[in-house]
């Protein structure tokens, strides 16, 4: 007789794939809660309770409550991890229903955590023209991590559609003033710019590039490890004892910190140089000088910058500066040999 086959077992679920899905499955079965854990993974009771165990053992889970009759709720460790289709998707929805029930932040964090969240769902449903939006947000004991993945076109392809601008260091550049939005009528070109000051630690990753902004590094986008090439993924972490607060963040670009007006542009140089590219030429300064005449005033920050060229130095110094009088050109953390520099080409 021919042998008999026999389909393979499929391995029981690990610790790591039951905690996206355990906060939410907590909160609505406190009371039998390996019961429904078995149920959803398809495993048997007992490897369900090792699991639900372990998950206290980590952070992910509390139990209360007498030994034959076990309580649970979420732990220190939250997270929840919700696809939807981006087809009529409303931003306020997910975070509403889904989300904001699952953790328990500090009211200022949360705050920010929801206005990160709703911007970034906003921009794919607006922008990506992807048909798919994964969202994960996750709570440590010490921080609260968002991230945003679309199946779109890419944030770097988006721009250089819209903008004409195929150099993603220009992209980000432009992203980095802010203002920059293709739908004047229905967006300010505020999101991102406000997001990256928001966070501790923002990540851009789109069309085979990523960028990262740290807070310890102002300013600073610095090129990082690219980690998709379909849609973006945008992902940014909030310390759960931050100082900072959204309003704060929203007035920082107003000259007079009490408005919210976006009227200072902050220009970080350093994007548009590499070890064997400075600032050299007059096209380089017409790309900083872009649209710079929607702001009042425009920091350029030469953090990192060891010189410029004089065609740089005269294009944004002199020439722009003349057609340009209604903008303050501010410059920071320049070194002795950019600041001579400056000072001749604004000599004339």
């Amino acid at each position: 007789m021919p042998a008999t086959q026999t389909t393979p077992r499929a391995a029981p679920p690990t610790l790591s794939a039951v905690t996206p899905g355990i906060t939410t499955l907590a909160l609505a079965h406190p009371n039998r809660l390996p019961q429904a854990l078995a149920a959803q993974a398809g495993i048997g009771l007992s490897r369900a309770r090792k699991l639900v165990s372990q998950l206290c053992d980590a952070g992910w889970l509390l139990r209360e409550g007498p030994v034959n009759r076990p309580q649970y709720r979420p732990g220190p460790l939250r997270q929840v991890v919700q696809r939807y289709a981006l087809d009529g998707l409303e931003e306020d929805r997910p975070w509403r229903l889904d989300f904001a029930p699952c953790f328990d932040l500090p009211p200022a964090v949360a705050e920010m955590t929801q206005h990160a969240f709703t911007e970034l769902l906003n921009n794919a449903i607006d922008h990506s023209q992807g048909h798919q939006v994964t969202i994960s947000l996750r709570q440590t004991p010490t921080q609260v991590q968002l991230l945003v993945s679309d199946n779109g076109r890419g944030l770097f392809e988006t721009i250089r559609q819209d903008f004409a601008i195929d150099d993603p260091a220009l992209a980000v550049l432009e992203l980095s003033k802010g203002r920059l939005t293709s739908q004047p009528a229905r967006h300010t070109g505020r999101g991102l710019f406000y997001l990256a000051r928001l966070a501790d630690v923002m990540d851009l990753h789109a069309n085979a590039v990523a960028y990262q902004h740290r807070e310890w590094q102002p300013q600073q986008w610095v090129r990082g490890r690219a980690m998709r090439e379909v849609g973006s993924a945008i992902y940014l972490a909030i310390r759960l004892d931050t100082e900072r607060r959204l309003d704060e963040v929203l007035r920082s670009a107003s000259l007079d910190g009490e408005g919210y007006g976006l009227e200072r542009a902050q220009i970080p140089l350093r994007l548009l140089t590499s070890e064997r590219v400075a600032l050299e030429s007059r096209a380089q300064a017409r790309h900083v000088a872009a649209r710079l005449g929607q702001f009042r005033q425009a920091e350029l920050d030469f953090s990192g910058v060891a010189r410029i060229g004089h065609g740089f130095a005269d294009e944004l110094f002199r020439v722009f500066a003349r057609e340009s009088q209604g903008v303050e050109l501010v410059v920071r953390h320049a070194n002795e040999a950019v600041t001579r520099m400056i000072a001749m080409a604004r000599a004339g």
